[in-house]
């Protein structure tokens, strides 16, 4: 739990620090507030997954039109998914759960694959959002779990 806990806490602030780069770039391109939203909402999606709840009424693949709308999405998601990883246990981690996919198709997968997913996923896309600003000519922001343990 102690790797998943801190994982998860790298999750939030690398979170928090791609929106801060995403408004100091100013940037208004649809694809890429497309995309930060994309990530919010999938952490979202696995969170009611993982309390038992479904996940048709998320859409993953919305225009985003600001970024306060996001950053309310990602902090909400943090302290739902701090709730919940204090109440799990160690031997929860591979419970299974069933649940539908966005196209409601059955799925059943642990907690701790779930976890994991939310996990990679983030860290996936903050790279392509990293990408996008380089492009665009703003600065990447520093996203490395190497960088976060080390604050």
């Amino acid at each position: 739990m102690k790797t998943i806990k801190c994982m998860m806490d790298h999750l939030y602030w690398a979170d928090g620090r791609i929106l801060n780069a995403l408004e100091e770039s100013e940037t208004k391109n649809k694809d890429l507030l497309k995309l930060v939203r994309h990530v919010a909402v999938a952490e979202r999606v696995w969170l009611s997954r993982l309390q038992g709840k479904g996940s048709a009424q998320y859409s993953l693949w919305e225009e985003a039109e600001d970024l306060t709308a996001i950053r309310t999405m990602f902090e909400e998601n943090a302290e739902q998914y701090r709730v919940y990883i204090e109440g799990l246990k160690e031997s929860e981690l591979d419970q299974m759960i069933d649940y539908a996919n966005q196209s409601g198709v059955p799925f059943r997968t642990s907690v701790r694959d779930i976890l994991l997913q939310v996990l990679l996923h983030g860290q996936y896309h903050r790279g392509q959002i990293n990408r996008a600003l380089r492009i665009e000519s703003a600065e990447p922001v520093q996203v490395d779990y190497i960088t976060f343990a080390r604050l």
